[in-house]
C-alpha cells in the first residue's frame, strides 16, 4: 500500500513496523495501565480472518466536532462518512473506532453516554449496510476534574494503548492497516502502533477513502 496522494490529504508510511511494547503515557514513566482500551462490542467465539484494518478517529473525523460531543441530538455524520465506512467494510477492511473521550474525566458527562451514543451510531449504520466491528474509547484526562479518571494512561492517543489492545484481540494485518484522523495526535498513535497514518480534512474521509481503496487492491487482494 502505498501513500495515498492528493495536496489536502498528510498521509505517512512508517518504516517496515517491528512489533511494539504497550505505550505509557506521553512524557510519563508511571502512567496508569489502561491495557483493555475500554471496550465495547468485541465480536467473539468465531474465528476471524486476518484483514487489515481502518482505525478511525470519531470526532472531527466522522462527524462535526462540537465539542465534547455525547448526545445523540448533538451528533451529526460528515457528509459521506457512512459510505465511506461501507466501502471499507465491502473492501475487506477490518473497521476500528479509536476515540479520546475526556469529557468523561471532566465531569461532563459519563461513560453510559458514550456507550448510547457508539450503540445508536451503529444502528444508523446497520440501516445503510455498514457497520463498526469494534470500538475503544479513553475517559482519562491527567488534568480531570472527577479523580476516578484523573490520570496520565497508555490508551490515551498519542499514546497507542487502543490500537495495540485491538490488534492483541483481532487478526489485523498490521504492514496494511492505517489509521485515518484529523489532529497529529491520531496520527501519532497509529505511527506508534507501528502502522501508517493520515490526517484529512473535516469532511474528507469519503475521498480519501475511495483513494485508499484504489491503491489497495493490488497490493493486498482479499483473502
Amino acid at each position: 500500500m502505498g501513500v495515498v496522494p492528493g495536496s489536502t490529504f498528510r498521509a505517512k508510511l512508517p518504516d517496515p513496523p517491528t512489533q511494539p511494547s504497550p505505550t505509557r503515557g506521553e512524557g510519563d514513566e508511571t502512567a496508569a495501565p489502561c491495557a483493555i482500551g475500554r471496550r465495547l462490542q468485541e465480536r467473539g467465539g468465531l474465528e476471524r480472518p486476518r484483514r487489515p484494518a481502518v482505525f478511525l478517529d470519531r470526532d472531527g473525523t466522522l462527524n462535526h466536532d462540537i465539542g465534547y460531543v455525547h448526545r445523540i441530538a448533538d451528533f451529526r455524520w460528515f457528509p459521506g462518512a457512512v459510505n465511506a465506512i461501507r466501502r471499507l467494510n465491502d473492501g475487506g477492511y477490518y473497521v476500528f473506532i479509536v476515540t479520546n473521550q475526556s469529557g468523561v474525566a471532566r465531569g461532563i458527562y459519563d461513560e453510559a453516554a458514550i456507550h448510547e451514543l457508539h450503540r445508536w451510531m451503529n444502528e444508523e449504520l446497520r440501516a445503510a449496510g455498514a457497520h463498526i466491528d469494534d470500538i475503544r474509547y479513553c475517559p482519562h484526562h491527567p488534568e480531570g476534574t472527577v479523580a476516578a479518571y484523573r490520570t496520565v494512561c497508555s490508551c490515551r492517543k498519542p499514546a497507542a494503548g487502543m490500537l495495540l489492545d485491538l490488534m492483541s484481540v483481532w487478526p489485523v494485518i498490521r504492514e496494511a492497516s492505517i489509521m485515518i484522523g484529523d489532529q497529529e495526535s491520531d496520527a501519532a498513535a497509529g505511527r506508534a502502533a507501528g502502522i501508517a497514518s493520515a490526517i484529512i480534512p473535516a469532511g474528507g474521509l469519503e475521498d480519501f477513502v475511495r483513494q485508499l481503496l484504489s491503491r489497495r487492491e493490488a497490493a493486498w487482494p482479499l483473502p
